[in-house]
């Protein structure tokens, strides 16, 4: 029954993200808040309101960064860090309150206990997936709290850069201006920082379950 109602509930969340994020246009909602760029408190706040419903939306934390690097610059990063780590947050525990205890959950469960929740976060932050993907299965690996915002804060460094970086050049906040704005070389550089990190962990699992399954030699 359990399992049910958090089957059911987890349905009716993703069915509201999508209709939100298909009636809510990200483009008109961080572009309303364009005149607010000279007066930088309620810019700040605003913006902080827009990480909290963002994942609602289902709206790209690029626009958080890129929105904060219009009115502020590179010396927004703080509050780009701090917006992106408060918005990976609703998922999150989203995730922790689906949570079953299926194969997958486990097999997740085992694979954090190897690599730890930092460097597990970390390094799924800097590969290139979906941002809440990652929030709602940290949640439902029971990744703790404390690790989970070091990893996201971590991980998501050179995404707020990226986006200070693109926001600084714009004229106008719209996504048009924004397409091809991802450079794949840095994307690919993320990439292979991920790899290394989860590179020892993954070989001593796969060592373990080699040495299990191989017959003893006499």
């Amino acid at each position: 029954m359990q399992r049910r109602t958090r089957l059911a509930v987890g349905g009716v969340t993703l069915l509201g993200v999508g209709l939100a994020a298909w009636f809510v246009s990200p483009t008109v909602a961080i572009a309303r808040f364009e005149g607010l760029a000279s007066r930088p408190l309620a810019f700040a706040a605003a913006m902080l309101a827009v990480a909290l419903i963002r994942p609602a939306c289902a709206w790209p934390t690029l626009l958080l960064s890129t929105g904060i690097g219009f009115a502020y610059g590179l010396s927004g990063l703080p509050l780009a860090l701090g917006a992106l780590v408060l918005t990976s947050l609703p998922p999150y525990w989203f995730g922790a309150s689906t949570a079953g205890s299926g194969r997958l959950t486990a097999a997740g469960e085992t694979f954090l206990a190897e690599t730890g929740g930092v460097r597990g976060v970390t390094a799924a932050r800097l590969l290139p997936l979906p941002s809440d993907v990652v929030s709602v299965g940290a949640g439902a690996m029971a990744v703790r709290l404390r690790p989970y915002l070091v990893g996201t804060a971590l991980g998501e460094l050179p995404w707020a850069v990226l986006g200070l970086t693109v926001g600084r050049s714009v004229d106008h906040l719209t996504t048009g201006e924004l397409s091809g704005a991802v450079d794949p070389w840095l994307v690919a550089g993320m990439t292979a920082t991920a790899i290394l990190l989860l590179a020892g962990p993954c070989y001593r699992l796969l060592s373990t379950r080699w040495s299990k399954t191989l017959p003893a030699v006499e």
